[in-house]
């Protein structure tokens, strides 16, 4: 046989390579694929996220520890998107604290919650100072402080307490969620407007105002990881998730105006609110036609934050009852100061009695940790930077950062990341057992550097008002065969919930 041209040779060289290439990477793909996203051509990460969107918040978590906690990748090619996702701290701080001004929420941001617009929850630069300035006058005042810890205390000891009484009696399964949101629906809307708009009550009445909430966050999710051409033409068109949102856009203004004709109305009888949101602002020239945006920012806030945290937080002390008795013997300790509505009625705590309890705040801190409200934050970069990781930015594009994700990285938490444990919160010194700081850039749910949240210490506080008389007067039992997972929103709430039977604690 002839032997053969260094032509033919070249050739056959050359596809017994390329065949080598492609079984190398169909091996490849195999074997890790489920470690790195996939970059497709033109249509970018999309596929990729869509593939995993039963398990989306976990999946992101499994590639930003493979990847070294940060990864970039491209939108639809129409969108012209390119991303840049983190988890590492180091890029944390430097985008919420040492380069700031170099990623603010953006354009899109605000066009995205555009039912806030001009409030401080989208705003960026100077507008945001000025509306920040404002917001922390109001939360920092005495007298909001003590309507605020007033309105949560009091529908704890009328509304939650005995609804969980009646509850026990029965020993009927409960949905914990929806608890939850009316309670802090009613907690929120009470020094926001001075007025009670009682969704948690026995019969309980409808939450649709609550549920048009939900869909902000969860079409939010929506409009953030499709391009803006596509959701802004469903909007147009009413149609799919926008036409849903539309609705629930309707009924969040509707409710507005009602409860400030209700405080109107309100005004010349008593109350006992001591100060509102409302009157900060109602006569403000500054404020005139953003009211609607600004209230309904504040309820967001109020609502999500704690309202979002107490059921994640039960549900792991049902699982976990050493912490529970942990909770219990520390509010043991300041029982001789608690009050009670009688022989045999539960006991409640005020906020002077848990402001020393350092076990419950780092169980509250741990809830955070594995399972922050907002899980994921988006920014835009204004000019071209490089992270402290390496990674290079452009203008324009959007930096995702995964709280969630930070909360599950071995590297920052250890190998029992994933484990619910409180201890790792707290340190013993002389004086007893103390809170250990942990820096924002780290633990992020309740923002960092010039945007860190006004109100955090109003959200612990009444966290803790619920949290001590909820486990010092019942125990909690998760009604087996459920799956508590995530879902698909700007918030992490529960998909399906939590059902729950409440029993009375002997005590």
């Amino acid at each position: 046989m002839a032997s053969l041209t260094p032509s033919l040779q070249d050739l056959l060289v050359s596809s017994l390579m390329i065949l080598l290439v492609l079984l190398y990477i169909a091996y490849w793909r195999s074997k890790y694929q489920s470690l790195f996203p996939v970059d497709w051509p033109i249509v970018g990460l999309l596929p990729t996220l869509v593939a995993n969107l039963h398990r989306l918040h976990d999946k992101i978590t499994e590639y930003l520890a493979a990847s070294g906690h940060s990864f970039t990748g491209n939108g639809p090619a129409a969108s012209n998107m390119r991303l840049f996702v983190t988890c590492d701290p180091d890029n944390v701080r430097h985008i919420f604290t040492t380069n700031h001004d170099n990623y603010p929420k953006g354009h899109e941001f605000a066009e995205i919650f555009d039912i806030m617009a001009g409030a401080f929850f989208t705003m960026d630069g100077e507008l945001y100072r000025r509306q920040r300035a404002k917001t922390h006058s109001i939360l920092s005042d005495p007298r909001m402080v003590a309507s605020m810890a007033s309105s949560c205390a009091d529908k704890v000891r009328d509304g939650l307490l005995p609804l969980l009484t009646s509850m026990a009696s029965t020993r009927t399964p409960f949905e914990l969620q929806d608890l939850a949101t009316r309670l802090m629906f009613d907690v929120t809307a009470m020094p926001v407007f001075g007025v009670d708009p009682g969704r948690l009550s026995p019969d309980m009445p409808s939450m649709h105002v609550s549920a048009a909430m939900d869909t902000i966050m969860e079409v939010g999710l929506f409009r953030h990881t499709v391009p803006p051409s596509c959701w802004k033409a469903m909007r147009r068109l009413k149609i799919g998730p926008e036409r849903k949102l539309a609705a629930a856009h309707a009924a969040l203004h509707v409710f507005v105006s009602e409860m400030m004709e209700k405080a109107r109305k309100q005004e010349a009888a008593p109350s006992s609110m001591s100060m509102d949101v409302l009157s900060s602002y109602i006569n403000d020239p500054d404020y005139v036609g953003l009211l609607h945006s600004i209230l309904i920012t504040y309820m967001v806030a109020g609502r999500d934050t704690v309202g979002t945290t107490l059921p994640w937080f039960f549900y792991n002390l049902a699982m976990n009852p050493r912490v529970v008795s942990g909770i219990r013997e520390e509010l043991a300790h300041n029982i001789a100061t608690s009050t009670c509505n009688g022989d045999g009625a539960p006991v409640m705590f005020s906020p002077e009695d848990t402001k020393s309890l350092v076990y419950l705040h780092a169980a509250l801190f741990e809830t955070l940790r594995l399972y922050p409200p907002g899980w994921i934050e988006r920014k835009t970069v204004v000019a071209d930077d490089v992270m402290p990781s390496g990674h290079e930015v452009r203008a324009g594009d959007a930096v995702l950062i995964s709280i969630y994700s930070m909360g599950r990285m071995e590297s920052l938490w250890g190998e029992d990341c994933r484990v619910y444990r409180p201890e790792r919160w707290l340190y013993d010194s002389r004086g007893g057992r103390k809170m250990r700081h942990v820096p924002s850039h780290k633990f992020l749910s309740f923002n960092s550097g010039p945007r860190m949240c006004p109100g955090k210490n109003i959200a612990v506080m009444q966290m803790k008002i619920i949290a001590a008389a909820v486990v010092w007067n019942f125990d909690l039992e998760v009604v087996e065969g459920q799956a508590v997972v995530p879902k698909l929103s700007c918030l992490l709430q529960m998909k399906n919930g939590v059902m729950v039977k409440v029993k009375k604690r002997a005590v």
